[in-house]
């Protein structure tokens, strides 16, 4: 299967139309591809985009990002998921949150711990508490391949934020508020992200780009294909567990030079906190893993669950001790498909 072919099926209308929806960190990548995507498909009642940047807010609002005849849905909230008053004012008869605010910068974690656990860890409670409270249907957390066996405090914080949220499914009621989360690798072009960090050095005539490491690996997803596994899902979850995409993997050598072919490699290690590989599933959590087609899904280890059967349909469990790394992955992007990606 092509890397740019529609891996995940795709989201009924009804599930979204009418609806209201919050997206923390609306105004980061994700969220500006997420609320796009809902408007040139769905009709949502209400689509909240709840950040702490004013100014972002304000340049997606005159942008001509969105189709001009939906933007009356949009609603612009200034808030903080630090403050959970302001959450829960803004979730007020909210269906569906879809939390992707972050503190995601790894060196800046490490140098601002404090912050990093304030944003990532007690956020993430205060997005549970607001949504119990205001009886919202589903939460999905965007969580991150960092928090699958941690080494840095990025990773150590997203992977407390995923025990807060399936956690959370133990004080909700039997008809209450459903918590899952979606964790995938780097997203091709993000804000932050290697690609547009290399282009840009490219860009302004550099003949070599820096390598932490020649054998480094991770995996790769295009913001259409994170969108689209995320509304996926919405509508498959039944709350408590990890949702993981089947995607491929590139050695970042592999991608420097399909973005400058000619260029030279300089060396420069290892940041700290960087893995060599990433991890997203590991082989302790092969005993509650479910494969399909185009995902995987790490089940709750909680013994009241009943839900396995659900999510085993149209799956099967895999073998104990498997994991999913991104130096053993079975699929690889290619260098024509990275350069079609960067292009469009």
């Amino acid at each position: 299967m092509s890397f740019f072919q529609d891996r995940f099926n795709e989201t009924p209308k009804e599930l979204l139309d009418r609806k209201s929806i919050l997206v923390t960190g609306g105004t980061g990548s994700f969220g500006k591809h997420f609320i796009k995507t809902i408007l040139e498909n769905y009709t949502p009642s209400r689509l909240i985009i709840f950040s702490r940047d004013e100014l972002k807010q304000h340049e997606m609002q005159v942008s001509a990002l969105f189709p001009e005849d939906k933007t009356h849905c949009l609603r612009y909230f200034i808030g903080d998921v630090r403050d959970r008053r302001r959450l829960h004012m803004a979730m007020k008869g909210v269906d569906y949150v879809i939390h992707a605010a972050a503190m995601k910068q790894v060196p800046a974690s490490e140098y601002n711990p404090f912050e990093c656990i304030n944003t990532n860890v007690l956020g993430a409670q205060n997005i549970v508490e607001a949504a119990i409270e205001n009886n919202v249907k589903k939460v999905i957390a965007l969580s991150t391949d960092k928090a699958c066996s941690p080494v840095n405090l990025y990773g150590a914080s997203k992977l407390a934020s995923d025990k807060v949220f399936l956690a959370a499914n133990n004080l909700s009621s039997p008809d209450g508020t459903l918590f899952s989360c979606v964790r995938y690798g780097n997203v091709v072009g993000s804000r932050g992200s290697v690609v547009p960090f290399f282009k840009n050095l490219i860009d302004n005539g550099s003949e070599e780009l820096p390598i932490t490491d020649e054998r480094m690996t991770r995996f790769w997803i295009t913001l259409d294909q994170g969108v689209s596994f995320v509304l996926t899902t919405l509508e498959q979850m039944q709350g408590a567990e990890i949702f993981v995409p089947k995607i491929p993997s590139m050695k970042i050598t592999d991608l420097a030079l399909a973005m400058k072919p000619d260029c030279k490699f300089k060396i420069i290690g290892i940041r700290p906190g960087e893995k060599l590989h990433e991890v997203m599933i590991s082989s302790d959590d092969s005993r509650t893993t479910v494969e399909r087609d185009d995902r995987y899904i790490i089940l709750s280890e909680y013994p009241w669950t009943d839900r396995f059967p659900l999510a085993k349909k149209d799956g099967h469990s895999v073998p104990e001790g498997f994991s999913y790394a991104s130096d053993t992955n079975t699929e690889w992007l290619g260098a024509e498909e990275l350069v079609e990606c960067i292009k469009s």
